[in-house]
């Protein structure tokens, strides 16, 4: 079986892209989903975070105060460092026992934004990265996080590029809103399916 990553800029669409490969039956693990969860229902984990941002990293009913991390994270680089050493290893653990549970498949996928800046990507056989211009991706994200276009600017900058990203895959999905997702989606499917039955 073969193991996959998605990666993209923040607002390419790679969950869009991920919920097409799971209408074609393949698994998916969603690591930014997965982390959250971690973060809330892991105590080490959670004590750590605590330590890096305080208190506030939680509200009073336990989950996660997102905003409060991200608005501190994203301004100390020393504070984000540490908390990508303390969640990345619980997300890759968490990954790869996800991955030993699916069998007798031709691959799976996981997606997530920063595989290759965490260094995952080297736990996984190929790569796809989902690109998007840099004003369709700050459209849909000023819809959807309802924040400011300099704050999206500031989160998109802390990412790799597309072009490094995309020299280090084997697969590119141009969401431009030109080229069709779901023919796109197809060739590499019917590719990443031939590749594992011939390993």
């Amino acid at each position: 079986m073969l193991k996959v990553g998605v990666t993209g800029g923040i607002g390419s669409g790679k969950t869009t892209i991920c919920k097409i490969f799971e209408s074609l039956n393949v698994p998916v693990y969603y690591a930014d989903k997965s982390a959250k969860f971690i973060m809330t229902n892991n105590v080490v984990l959670k004590q750590k975070i605590i330590s890096i941002f305080g208190s506030g990293a939680y509200h009073k009913n336990q989950t996660l105060n997102r905003k409060h991390i991200a608005d501190i994270a994203f301004h100390t680089p020393e504070k984000l460092k540490m908390l990508n050493e303390a969640v990345h290893p619980a997300v890759l653990k968490d990954s790869q026992s996800w991955h030993k549970n699916h069998k007798n498949i031709p691959y799976t996928l996981k997606e997530a934004a920063l595989l290759f800046e965490s260094g995952s990507y080297k736990h996984l056989d190929k790569m796809i990265t989902v690109v998007a211009p840099m004003e369709i991706r700050i459209k849909w994200l000023l819809k959807r996080d309802k924040t400011t276009r300099e704050a999206i600017l500031a989160r998109i900058d802390k990412q790799l590029s597309d072009e490094e990203k995309m020299v280090r895959s084997d697969f590119i999905i141009y969401n431009d809103e030109k080229q069709g997702l779901i023919k796109q989606v197809l060739d590499i499917h019917t590719k990443l399916s031939l590749m594992s039955i011939s390993l």
